[in-house]
């Protein structure tokens, strides 16, 4: 499975419901997750650039990005981002590959 970080601002109106009828989301956010086989780490929200992110493992890249539709199609974020996550073992995996194209490619002027 793949690891995948999903950063969250919800619409105004999402805050309004919210607050006028509060709620812990996380079984919600846990069951629209595993209608895609995917499974939640953790959720939690934050100040700054966005309200929350939603840590998550899914099979693959096309889960996440159904998830993400899905979450686009309910209305009820003002925008999201969804990043797959690199573990650092994974990462020696990732700078070893890009060694071959890098012997390759020629830059412009060269």
């Amino acid at each position: 499975m793949a690891k995948f970080a999903f950063f969250f601002s919800y619409s105004p109106e999402t805050w309004n419901r919210m607050v006028l009828k509060p709620s812990d989301r996380t079984a919600a956010v846990r069951t629209m997750l595993e209608a895609q086989d995917a499974r939640l780490e953790a959720l939690y929200y934050m100040f700054g650039g966005h309200d929350g992110i939603v840590i998550f493992d899914a099979p693959d890249s096309r889960a996440a990005a159904a998830i993400s539709l899905a979450v686009t199609a309910s209305g009820a974020f003002d925008r999201h981002e969804t990043r797959e996550l690199i573990t650092p073992d994974e990462l020696v995996g990732v700078l070893e590959k890009a060694g071959l194209p890098l012997q390759a490619y020629v830059r412009p002027g060269d």
